[in-house]
């Protein structure tokens, strides 16, 4: 009971800490010209070919999921695969970081897999994506290092706060402290029945991973995590087209904002809501977009991607016990 109120509370604190984000960027802005530009000036067709776009980003980490699946011996359904995504991306909205998880829990219930060997392909998407996003960060910094030192001038907290966290005695010296418990004590850790029950996890965990070894697809591998966040970048490059303020930026100028982005979805906050769109509107005033008319392009663009994740987390929760009871009946 203790455990799951502080877990609430957690989710609660998240959750009021990206309100107070998204208050403070909003909180002195004009709502009637917002509502104004929104519906006079923004050409709508542009939206639709983002929310395509998104859509078709999630089909491919579908597939590429599958792939990686494989060589656990098992192949489920793409439909719930599609749908365990889904829910995933859904719940990521209500926790930060559950998603991963829940996408997990669904297809181990539903296609009967091992939920910890599921949980070591996931990790390995994320290393992956974790690199792609590196990559893109170093094409950024070697195109745009000008644009990113004026986006930092203009927000020394964020400076500060990378430096806090790149040289923070309280981090090295609790990583160091960990290092020497383990040494000291490192025997009777190793007889424990906790540490035996975790080595049973990791060895699972750890097939999980390893998918990526035995895959026979590899290159399909390759191309879909490409893909995947080509149409990361895209779906927010043609949101520019649709403002006259932004149709002019370059797509490089699209690949800073979709960068620094992001960085603000990695925040401990639902959806990213807040520190998403501080981090979009800081780095189009660097490209010459006013405050004013940058909130309105991280307003569209933010609400249009999580309306369509938890419309379509939504209809996958609903359907999911459908299109398996026959399944289940079967059992």
């Amino acid at each position: 009971m203790k455990h799951k109120l502080l877990k609430t509370l957690k989710v609660l604190a998240f959750f009021a800490l990206g309100m107070v984000i998204f208050w403070l960027v909003y909180k002195d802005q004009d709502i009637k010209r917002i509502e104004s530009i929104l519906k006079n000036d923004v050409n709508y067709f542009w939206v639709w070919v983002s929310l395509l776009l998104g859509l078709l980003s999630h089909v491919s980490r579908t597939i590429r999921w599958a792939i990686m699946i494989e060589p656990l011996g098992r192949r489920p359904r793409t439909l719930n695969t599609f749908l365990a995504v889904m829910v995933g991306y859904l719940m990521n909205l209500v926790i930060p970081r559950m998603g991963e998880i829940s996408r997990c829990g669904v297809l181990a219930r539903y296609e009967k897999m091992s939920f910890t060997k599921l949980v070591g392909t996931v990790v390995t998407e994320r290393i992956i994506d974790v690199l792609m996003m590196l990559v893109l960060t170093l094409i950024v910094i070697g195109t745009q290092f000008g644009k990113l030192i004026q986006f930092l001038d203009n927000n020394p907290e964020v400076k500060q706060k990378l430096e806090n966290i790149t040289f923070s005695p309280v981090a090295i010296l609790s990583v160091l402290g960990v290092v020497v418990l383990f040494y000291f004590f490192r025997q009777k850790i190793r007889h424990s029945a906790l540490f035996h029950k975790l080595h049973e996890i990791l060895q699972k965990f750890g097939e999980g991973l390893r998918t990526i070894q035995n895959m026979k697809n590899k290159w399909a591998f390759i191309f879909h995590t490409v893909f995947i966040w080509l149409m990361y970048y895209l779906m927010l490059y043609v949101v520019f087209f649709a403002f006259g303020f932004t149709t002019h930026l370059t797509a490089i100028a699209a690949l800073t904002t979709f960068v620094l982005g992001t960085f603000g979805m990695v925040a401990p906050v639902q959806g990213g809501i807040g520190a998403w769109h501080f981090m979009v509107i800081q780095a189009l005033v660097v490209y010459g977009v006013s405050k004013a008319d940058g909130v309105v392009f991280a307003f569209l663009a933010h609400s249009s991607m999580t309306a369509m994740l938890i419309l379509m987390g939504l209809v996958a929760l609903l359907i999911l016990p459908f299109v398996n009871r026959r399944k289940e009946e079967s059992l």
